[in-house]
């Protein structure tokens, strides 16, 4: 019996949904209501014609209505939006913005792909003012790029640090503005761990970027933001991209179920509450693969894979996936960031048992000429070395090693799996040993106990206290900088010099890496000091750590000179 399936919204979650069902049925009727006016394009690129990476806003969309219709055989409406899901009659009542008409349309299937839409909350004042932009879609990259080139504008602020917010950011100072990012957390990028998103916090400094962190906006005016303490910020022009919330309208109004997170409930195969009602993308509430908790995940890798899953199962193919772990990368000007699974504070929250291993690495083989550390941060359950999370920021391929991750992670791997994971090896392009290897490694000796570690947010209290602290790098390196009140006994020099190391309290151990304070953790326990302690990320991470706050001049320094190589 020929079917008529009816799928509302496009982008990544119908138009593929679309594609598919026409794959697996060449007699279906498909019909897809897209309210904007493109059916298909990239939504992740939007920032990127802002700094003219994608030079022309044509390139945006992927596929025309034309297109689907003469390469699919279906019909794509777009400014068509559907008002309301009518389910005892299975219809949908929809409104043709161009025609200036409403209608109805029958369907056996429906497919709901609405997405979610920018916050603006009503408690800032004067956020719906002309000036006051937020990115969904290629019309409004459009107009928000041509309203800053048209009047000659040079202050813009971007309230909110995530990955739109941080892209769209780097892209205008791409284009020659000057920018400020306005972020309620002490932190951008939530899904970063503190340690490392100060790698991040520096690279938006050294590039002109101002960062105002840990207040929220109270008041946009025509030409300043203000914050709660009083603070302004100029703003000729505003952006924003506090997240995002998930149109569930027609969803509710359908009467369909809504779960604890405020996306739709579906099941395993992204089926509703109505047996013949599927959604997929943005708008849905899925499981976390590692906490089994209900979560909403707006990436458009999840978002075609849902989109598969609902078109599969309407023709009786079941799905028997696990749920997701969230796999996001970004560019950061010259850094490139990644991360899969839990961080820190996500574990916390579902009270798992964790540990940490964070390395240094260099990225490939240190001769070659675009050698550069790759900080590496790799998350595992305590006892049994199940991974559960990794970050990594750096100048080198940073999404090839968190992609090796999220593909253990998928199969519940553990630490003596990705110690013994063999990869491709060139001098070019990695190291004999791997990044994920190596913090693999450094995972199992903490596991066992072999060492002990303190994280770099530690050293502060540390060098306060009057801890005893040993940089065990050679001289030259410990007079261009150092940590306050530390001790220079390098490596090189450790074994003649083990009278000066004391016994009878804790002593803290780094070098540029970790890799040398590593060694000589392993040498003193060997001969008799139980009592010493490696400081993960040692003095880069260190520096990394501190720069940001430092650089607001708000503290005292625990850093002589900074090193970032």
């Amino acid at each position: 019996m020929k079917r008529k399936i009816l799928i509302v919204g496009g982008v990544a979650g119908g138009a593929t949904a679309a594609a598919r069902i026409r794959r697996l049925d060449e007699e279906a009727e498909i019909l897809i209501f897209e309210k904007s006016e493109h059916v298909s394009y990239s939504n992740c690129s939007l920032p990127f014609y802002l700094g003219g990476v994608v030079e022309d806003e044509k390139d945006l969309v992927m596929v025309e209505p034309e297109t689907f219709a003469k390469r699919y055989n279906m019909e794509a409406r777009t400014q068509s939006e559907v008002l309301a899901v009518n389910r005892k009659e299975k219809t949908v009542t929809v409104l043709d913005h161009a025609a200036g008409r409403e209608y109805e349309e029958s369907y056996d299937k429906l497919i709901l792909a609405p997405g979610a839409r920018p916050l603006r909350p009503g408690s800032i004042s004067g956020i719906e003012k002309d000036h006051v932009f937020a990115i969904r879609n290629v019309r409004d990259v459009v107009l928000l790029k041509a309203y800053l080139e048209e009047k000659d504008l040079k202050h813009v602020v971007v309230i909110g640090g995530g990955f739109i917010g941080i892209e769209t950011a780097e892209n205008l100072v791409r284009a020659g503005y000057h920018v400020a990012v306005s972020e309620a957390m002490e932190q951008i990028l939530s899904v970063f761990d503190e340690d490392m998103v100060q790698i991040l916090h520096k690279e938006l400094y050294d590039n002109g970027v101002e960062l105002h962190l840990g207040e929220k906006v109270q008041e946009i005016t025509e030409k300043y933001v203000i914050m709660g303490s009083g603070k302004e910020i100029r703003a000729d022009a505003v952006v924003l991209a506090m997240g995002v919330q998930p149109e569930i309208g027609l969803a509710r109004e359908a009467g369909l179920s809504i779960g604890e997170t405020g996306g739709i409930r579906v099941d395993r195969n992204c089926r509703t509450s109505d047996s013949d009602i599927y959604a997929v993308g943005d708008a849905i509430e899925v499981t976390h693969k590692l906490t089994r908790r209900s979560v909403r995940l707006t990436l458009a890798g999840p978002a075609q894979r849902q989109a598969r899953i609902a078109a599969n199962h309407i023709y009786g193919i079941p799905d028997n996936g696990g749920g997701v772990i969230g796999s996001s990368v970004l560019r950061v000007f010259r850094l490139n960031a990644a991360c899969t699974g839990l961080n820190e504070g996500a574990l916390k929250k579902a009270g798992i048992s964790y540990g940490f291993s964070y390395v240094i690495p260099n990225d490939r083989v240190s001769i070659m000429p675009d050698c550069s550390p790759l900080h590496f941060k790799l998350l595992y359950e305590r006892p049994t070395g199940k991974l559960l999370g990794a970050q990594a920021i750096g100048q080198g391929e940073a999404d090839k090693r968190i992609d090796v991750i999220a593909a253990m992670i998928s199969r519940d791997a553990g630490l003596e799996e990705l110690k013994e994971l063999e990869l491709c090896y060139s001098p070019l392009y990695g190291t004999a040993r791997d990044v994920v290897n190596q913090a693999a490694l450094v995972g199992l000796n903490l596991l066992s106990g072999a060492y002990r570690q303190v994280s770099v947010s530690e050293v502060r209290h540390l060098v306060e206290k009057g801890a005893y602290i040993i940089d065990v790098r050679e001289k030259g390196e410990f007079e261009r900088g150092h940590l306050k009140n530390a001790v220079n006994l390098p490596l090189s020099e450790l074994r003649e010099r083990l009278s000066e190391i004391p016994k009878d309290r804790p002593v803290y151990l780094h070098c540029q890496s970790g890799q040398r304070s590593y060694q000589a953790v392993r040498a003193l326990q060997n001969l008799g000091f139980g009592n010493v302690c490696n400081i993960s990320g040692s003095f880069l991470g260190i520096c990394l750590y501190e720069f940001y706050h430092d650089s607001l001049g708000n503290r005292e320094k625990i850093v002589t000179e900074y090193h970032f190589r």
